[in-house]
């Protein structure tokens, strides 16, 4: 079973770092899951869910608003305040890190080794372990303080993935936007899906 820490920030897009956790949890993966405060705010306002402030009122809110019910067991869900979870550890073996979405404060912090919350730390732990990270930034337009962080990141091996989706397809709903990031995310996992309709030429 393959196993992945998502984190979700308080940058806008809340829904792709939903919809991704149920396409993991679907495909039998097992998902570590943290959340900035600021994260628990927009996913209220952005998607309507309340989640609570103690670890395990979200947890158990967080599955209740999940489409895949059947698979909610292999969600585990971490306080980002709580510095001593396991996902604080690289001997805690995971196949990666995938934030999704992710502010700039985020990527500054990660980009430059300065851990001050659960999400920056495992993304560290990530980095010096030599493991896959993703990241989905949500900002627009870039400075070039953001430019230069992201460019960090990459030439560290990080995947940058700005929620860009493509038109080609003719999507007739925001479902079939997300479902395009969310694809492209899945792709650099290699893990098989149908979410995305691929150009044909």
């Amino acid at each position: 079973m393959s196993r992945y820490v998502i984190g979700i920030t308080g940058a806008s897009g809340s829904i792709y770092g939903i919809r991704l956790i149920e396409e993991l949890l679907s495909r039998n993966c097992e998902v570590l899951l943290t959340i900035t405060d600021a994260g628990r705010q927009v996913i209220q306002h952005e998607v309507g869910w309340e989640l609570g402030s103690d670890p395990t009122t979200i947890e158990l809110n967080f599955k209740k608003h999940l489409k895949v019910k059947t698979a909610t067991d292999r969600l585990h869900y971490f306080d980002v305040h709580n510095v001593g979870a396991s996902i604080a550890s690289g001997s805690v073996l995971t196949n990666g890190m995938i934030i999704v979405p992710c502010t700039m404060s985020a990527v500054s912090a990660i980009a430059n080794g300065s851990s001050s919350d659960l999400l920056e730390r495992a993304a560290d732990v990530i980095l010096k372990e030599g493991r896959q990270l993703i990241i989905v930034p949500r900002e627009a337009p870039l400075s070039q303080i953001h430019l230069r962080n992201l460019l960090t990141l990459s030439q560290m091996g990080v995947h940058i993935v700005p929620p860009v989706t493509a038109f080609y397809f003719k999507p007739q709903s925001i479902e079939e936007l997300v479902n395009y990031i969310v694809g492209r995310i899945l792709d650099l996992l290699g893990i098989e899906h149908k979410l995305l309709h691929r150009w044909q030429g």
